[in-house]
């Protein structure tokens, strides 16, 4: 069974050597976490707890300047950067997809 949470963080970020994004900017990152796993008493995970410990991965890279976190900061990179640190505070097996604004992601 699948269970998932959206949150958001605001980040500014450039791209080194990129015509475009090589300017500092930001952005508000829409993330979603889908968990995988067994309803043994009636629920996978409260979805609090699951927020809980979505918020406290997140909170690393929230109103963060990304170059800082990240050498190259594409979203690529930011997020197998969220993954590993999501890994750190969800027990369970997680799809991970960010969108860079409207129209943009990337999953893993």
């Amino acid at each position: 069974m699948k269970l998932g949470v959206i949150d958001y963080i605001d980040c500014a970020h450039f791209i080194p050597g990129h015509d475009k994004c090589g300017q500092l900017h930001g952005h508000t990152y829409k993330v979603e976490v889908v968990i995988e796993g067994e309803n043994r008493s009636g629920m996978i995970i409260d979805f609090s707890e699951l927020k809980k410990s979505i918020k406290e991965g997140l909170s690393h890279f929230d109103h963060k300047m990304l170059n800082d976190l990240i050498e190259y900061p594409s979203v690529e990179n930011i997020c197998e950067a969220v993954k590993e640190r999501l890994a750190e505070c969800i027990p369970f097996p997680f799809t991970l997809r960010i969108w860079e604004g409207e129209g943009k992601w990337v999953e893993m």
